[in-house]
């Protein structure tokens, strides 16, 4: 990696971060983008919802998107983990895992949340097929099935309304973490979902397949109890930085419905002079079309800042 000063590194190479590197190598500016390969949503097996995109998955998205931003000869891919930022006289200096340091003019954070799931066996195995967070983006796969909702908190009864447009079988889990007022009572009881208020012991079926979820005994154990049939099973669950880098980089961060967002203006750029964020970690709610569409806006913010007095 060559030893001068970037106009920009980009942190992250998923739909945010290829779509703000785009933006700079397109104005001829010498970018990199660093990526440690873990995108939020390599457990799914498509991606939906995407126009141009619908239907296929993650990965091959992605392999795409890094070919036409590689073909600009300013931009430049390193797989690595960034594991440290901090600004040094006007320019910003990241500290890769593998031991070398990379320094850029300006600094777009990409880096992703990290989904904290529901500590419910069998759950884990299921994320992204047949247990899923979001009805817009895999709603019409399961359109017609049986579908739950296992609760996190009051936002689950939100989704738990919308839901009734994929399917007329549908189940509110509650699990002792959400209790429903009156007038969400009412509300679900008009969009036809029932309210288990039991308490689930697990998943059922050969994962990842799911048949349907396991309420705990009469004795309050894991065994014994009723199967409620499913095909799938929504949940919201909480979330995390993926990466530390907004934190050290002094970046404020205000709190989102389901964990921290990266506080950025209408330009993506942060509480940090210098630094913008895009994607899933500085946003809510959360898709791959908001993801690359924050990434254009950060990447053409950063050229400007480069460009304009």
């Amino acid at each position: 990696m060559p030893n001068d000063t970037y106009d920009a590194i980009v942190v992250g190479g998923s739909f945010a971060g290829l779509s703000a590197a785009m933006q700079l190598a397109r104005a001829r500016r010498r970018v990199l983008v660093v990526d440690a390969g873990r995108p939020r949503n390599r457990f799914s097996r498509a991606s939906h919802g995407f126009l141009g995109q619908d239907g296929r998955s993650p990965a091959a998205i992605l392999e795409t998107a890094r070919t036409q931003v590689l073909a600009y000869p300013t931009a430049g891919f390193r797989a690595d983990e960034a594991t440290h930022a901090e600004q040094r006289g006007g320019t910003f200096a990241v500290a890769l895992a593998s031991g070398v340091t990379a320094r850029a003019r300006r600094l777009v954070l990409a880096t992703g949340i990290v989904d904290e799931l529901p500590d419910l066996p069998g759950l884990r195995e299921r994320w992204g097929t047949t247990v899923l967070h979001c009805p817009y983006c895999h709603g019409y796969e399961v359109a017609d099935g049986r579908l739950g909702v296992l609760a996190v908190g009051e936002p689950s009864v939100h989704q738990a309304l919308l839901l009734p447009d994929w399917s007329a079988d549908v189940t509110l889990f509650t699990n002792g973490t959400v209790e429903p007022t009156a007038a969400h009572r009412d509300a679900l009881a008009t969009r036809g979902v029932r309210i288990e208020p039991r308490p689930l012991a697990g998943l059922v079926g050969d994962g990842p397949a799911l048949v349907g979820v396991r309420l705990r005994g009469a004795d309050g154990g894991p065994d014994g109890g009723e199967v409620v049939a499913l095909d799938a099973l929504f949940t919201a669950s909480r979330t995390r930085m993926a990466s530390p880098l907004a934190e050290q980089l002094g970046c404020a961060f205000d709190d989102g419905p389901f964990g921290p967002v990266i506080r950025t203006d209408a330009r993506k750029e942060t509480t940090v002079p210098g630094v913008y964020a895009a994607g899933d970690a500085a946003r809510a709610p959360h898709n791959a079309t908001w993801a690359s569409a924050d990434g254009v806006t950060a990447g053409v913010s950063a050229h400007q800042s480069l460009a304009l007095p």
